[in-house]
């Protein structure tokens, strides 16, 4: 496999950075090496194994990690809801809370926001791009959703979102990992599909974009007002066995209110919308079209509600 680096776009700076990636060696051993993808087909994407390791980084002695980690990957505690000392475990720090107001939310009713720290790709149409990490590499909303098994007629939310536009959002280990709503709406219950835990980062994925409909994942569907349906699916991987909801189904939620964390590791939402209910902002777009991810933080803009549609 190519030793290239992996680049992005940073939306606040705008300039491309090279991604310092955590465990980059070991990454590339597992997905590129031939001994390597065979201990990943035997142990690394099993759950036993991600469990392992997410119980070691609940254990006392992995906050020396800590401090390590801060400091290695230039992280402000600032933001940080209590002082960096203040946490018990490595995992009690990796899916911190942050103070109120440090990720503003865009304001508008009809304006869409990004529901996670990350890098990020968009897509106006899923069904028409040609690519995603890798020029030519497909899957299908039905597959994404969990509903390719059944026949046509059977499936209930791959119709809905036939032909929509579609953000992904990459969480990398030093981001902040909660992720939010999108848009305001009643959200319902999420729905797990289970699955492996692969890697999802684009060492990874340039291998096989499929990973992200093989990992466990979990679909909720909110019903916005202004967006019509939105589904939004938190992708487990590689040391991410926990994704935890933290929000209420069945009542209403606003843009940018929290909905739930991953535990330690990689990891990655998926966020759809509906055959020409949104029209993203055109600095992702035209990065995206490049195969360029933009870094940006949850809260930023995604794009605006399209005037007069309807579902």
């Amino acid at each position: 496999m190519s030793s290239e680096p992996t680049c992005y776009w940073h939306r606040a700076k705008q300039t491309v950075e090279t991604e310092r990636i955590y465990g980059e060696g070991w990454l590339r051993w597992i997905y590129g090496n031939p001994l390597g993808r065979l201990a990943l087909w035997l142990v690394v994407r099993r759950a036993v194994f991600s469990w392992y390791y997410g119980w070691r980084m609940n254990r006392r002695y992995s906050a020396n990690q800590i401090l390590p980690f801060i400091v290695d990957y230039g992280l402000d505690v600032d933001e940080f809801a209590k002082s960096a000392f203040a946490f018990k475990t490595f995992n009690e720090f990796f899916h911190r809370a942050l103070k109120p107001g440090v990720r503003p939310v865009a304001p508008g009713g009809d304006v869409a926001v990004l529901p996670a720290d990350g890098r990020h790709l968009v897509f106006p149409d899923v069904d028409a791009a040609d690519g995603f990490y890798v020029k030519g590499a497909k899957f299908t909303v039905a597959e994404l959703l969990g509903e390719a098994h059944l026949p046509p007629e059977q499936q209930v939310l791959a119709p809905r979102f036939a032909g929509g536009a579609m953000l992904i959002s990459r969480l990398a280990p030093v981001d902040y990992h909660r992720f939010h709503f999108p848009v305001g709406g009643v959200a319902g219950e999420p729905r797990l599909i289970k699955g492996w835990l692969y890697s999802v980062h684009p060492i990874a994925l340039r291998r096989n974009l499929r990973y992200l409909v093989e990992n466990k994942r979990m679909v909720t569907l909110i019903e916005s007002p202004a967006f019509g349906p939105v589904a939004m699916i938190e992708i487990g991987a590689t040391n991410v066995g926990r994704i935890r909801q933290l929000f209420i189904p069945g009542r209403p939620v606003a843009k940018g209110e929290e909905k739930g964390l991953f535990a330690f590791g990689g990891s990655c939402v998926i966020t759809l919308f509906g055959r020409g209910r949104i029209r993203f902002d055109a600095d992702l777009i035209g990065q995206s079209a490049q195969h360029l991810e933009t870094y940006a933080k949850m809260g930023d803009r995604l794009g605006a509600a399209v005037a007069g549609a309807r579902t």
